[in-house]
């Protein structure tokens, strides 16, 4: 059973993960693509996330942080392969989305690999539509960005 955990960029287990998912896009796009990307993957400003578990297992996780007063940016969203096409990535995505809007957030945000077309599937299905690239996106031919308004 999968049970999902509201927390923060700090937790051992969300950071965990997202070293996971650094790994897999460093095999996906390459390590010299992937090294623009690093800044703007940085914990440090998160600090609202979702940790799923399988039993005691981190499985996925998800996060958001502040980008201006009315929008959210959606980091670090990730399960883990074998845990994939369970909906657990939708289900992470619901929690960050409710609390988003708790906060008093209108809309979130998000960057995306143009190479993931199953994140792309994901967050569409979700309600997202294509935007254009912002922020420190804006001249990344790799990046496709997302807005949800909530």
């Amino acid at each position: 059973m999968i049970t999902i955990k509201y927390t923060n960029g700090e937790n051992e287990d969300f950071v965990s993960l997202c070293h996971s998912l650094d790994n897999i896009l460093v095999e996906i796009g390459g390590q010299k693509n992937q090294q623009q990307y690093v800044a703007y993957n940085l914990l440090d400003h998160i600090h609202d996330a979702f940790v799923a578990y399988d039993e005691d297992v981190p499985v996925g996780c998800a996060s958001f942080k502040r980008y201006d007063d009315l929008t959210a940016e959606v980091k670090r969203v990730f399960v883990l392969p074998e845990y994939r096409r369970k909906g657990i990535s939708t289900s992470l995505m619901n929690c960050l989305e409710d609390e988003a809007h708790e906060q008093g957030y209108e809309s979130l945000i998000l960057e995306t690999s143009k190479l993931l077309e199953s994140a792309h599937k994901m967050y569409l299905n979700l309600g997202f539509e294509v935007i254009p690239n912002y922020g420190p996106y804006k001249e990344m031919d790799g990046s496709l960005c997302m807005q949800k308004v909530l």
